[in-house]
């Protein structure tokens, strides 16, 4: 019983301790943190997490299969890993070594330890010039190993990009039309239209290697569109329709052609975007004349365009854009036309947001103040037509996970919804041998080609919602 009674008063002075991490310790001081250009008080930042490592197998010895036949030299370490990774490019192994990332086992206490064979194993960083011994062990990142896969993915040349049946397919139902001189195609949303090193697949580089059909080349990109928006998109199929296409596309074009109708034809091209506003414009319709500028940021990489001040200190380009108001505001929100009379970056975001102050729902970047204060809760309108109350609902089965207004987080609901262009496949023989009329052949073809392409699936959602009562 004495002994029993021992034991309890023993345990009750043993101190117990939750498996659960530990909170933060609530001495550390709030510093000042910035996000989307608001500054508020949080919690200082975690520090780096650690880094996966990989390790390679025990080296062989000297001389490796295929290297150093007379067995004499000595093999370093960035030989070593050149030799295992040949399929990386050198510069980036080079670049693991110059940061400190290649590491190897030792005998002595290092900087890190891994646990290999339920033992702690101590590491030391190694430079690239370290001669290796038989049986050591070298530690890199994944990174490295990752890097065998981002080189296919990160910038994609057509030379080396091989889609499969299936996403051949896909890509060729986003053609609307196709003949020999032009492509017109209906690109979905979250799509890169111009792919650089830090853009995955992008519409020009899957076009290149999909959609080249009976040409050598693969078509050519002749306009933009953001990598947010959908819509229509034109590609150029030959070097002289990338070439006119160009031409058209640009606010300089003021050399008229001797064919008429071509001139004729060039001059009621245009693009209309329907897009979804939060609130809605003052006057129903109009012309946003309003020029842009573009500024770095603080932290000299990101680039932003803004409306110029007009101070003659700054470079600004001339914008300009009709719009025209759809139907009444449900919801806090309006679906409007817009007409770009201009092709500048981000030119019809930047005039919605700032010129009309009703930003594009699901544009953070030019729109974040005011999606911080919009409520996207069903409310109490008013109906145009008979005044009494009307309230948004959600229709039974609706998957509101689909980027549409009554998702958490909204994607930009812009959508280039029409086209209209010369038919540029008529009029290429006249303006390639600076005639006067096409061949008799090509005469009968329609001198302007009209193209009208479906929302997607986020923007239809919010059309079903919101627009009972469009006029």
């Amino acid at each position: 019983m004495q002994k029993s009674r021992l034991g309890w008063q023993f345990l009750s002075l043993v101190r117990h301790y939750s498996r659960v991490a530990p909170p933060p310790p609530a001495y550390a001081d709030p510093v000042l943190r910035v996000s989307n250009s608001v500054a508020y008080l949080g919690a200082p930042k975690q520090g780096p997490k650690p880094r996966q490592l990989l390790s390679l197998p025990p080296f062989p010895g000297y001389p490796l299969p295929g290297k150093n036949p007379g067995g004499t030299a000595r093999v370093t370490a960035i030989s070593w890993l050149k030799y295992y990774f040949d399929e990386i490019p050198d510069s980036a192994i080079q670049s693991h070594f110059n940061k400190g990332l290649v590491q190897m086992e030792s005998s002595n206490a290092g900087d890190t330890c891994i646990e290999r064979d339920g033992l702690m194993k101590p590491l030391r960083k190694i430079k690239h010039n370290e001669v290796m011994e038989v049986g050591t062990r070298v530690w890199v990142p994944v990174s490295i190993a990752e890097t065998r896969i981002s080189k296919r993915f990160d910038c994609i040349p057509s030379g080396t990009l091989y889609p499969n049946k299936d996403e051949i397919d896909y890509l060729q139902r986003l053609v609307k039309y196709k003949d020999y001189a032009i492509l017109v195609l209906n690109k979905p949303p979250k799509l890169p239209v111009k792919g650089s090193l830090p853009v995955h697949n992008s519409m020009d580089a899957l076009a290149a290697a999909a959609l080249s059909y009976d040409h050598d080349e693969g078509p050519k990109l002749v306009h933009r569109l953001d990598r947010e928006s959908s819509g229509l998109l034109l590609m150029g199929r030959t070097k002289e329709s990338v070439a006119h296409l160009h031409w058209l596309f640009n606010d300089l074009n003021t050399v008229k052609s001797s064919c008429k109708a071509w001139n004729d034809a060039c001059d009621v091209k245009y693009q209309r975007f329907w897009a979804l506003v939060i609130g809605t414009p003052k006057e129903k319709e109009g012309l946003i004349c309003a020029p842009l500028s573009k500024i770095l940021l603080d932290d000299g990489k990101t680039e932003r365009v803004i409306l110029a001040q007009n101070v003659g200190l700054e470079a600004s380009q001339e914008a300009i854009t009709e719009y025209r108001v759809l139907g009444p505001m449900i919801n806090g929100c309006s679906w409007i036309e817009l007409r770009p009379l201009t092709s500048r970056k981000h030119q019809l975001r930047v005039h919605c947001a700032e010129a009309l102050g009703t930003p594009i729902v699901g544009d953070y970047k030019y729109g974040w103040f005011v999606h911080r204060r919009w409520k996207q809760m069903p409310r109490v309108d008013i109906e145009p037509t008979t005044g009494k109350p009307y309230k948004l609902r959600r229709p039974e089965g609706l998957d509101v996970q689909k980027g549409s207004v009554l998702s958490k987080v909204p994607l930009l609901h812009l959508h280039c919804r029409e086209l209209v262009l010369p038919n540029i496949a008529k009029f290429l023989p006249v303006l390639n041998k600076n005639t006067e009329t096409p061949p008799p052949a090509l005469s009968m073809k329609p001198d302007l080609l009209r193209f009208v392409a479906t929302m997607p699936k986020h923007m239809k959602i919010s059309w079903n919602l919101m627009s009972s009562y469009l006029v």
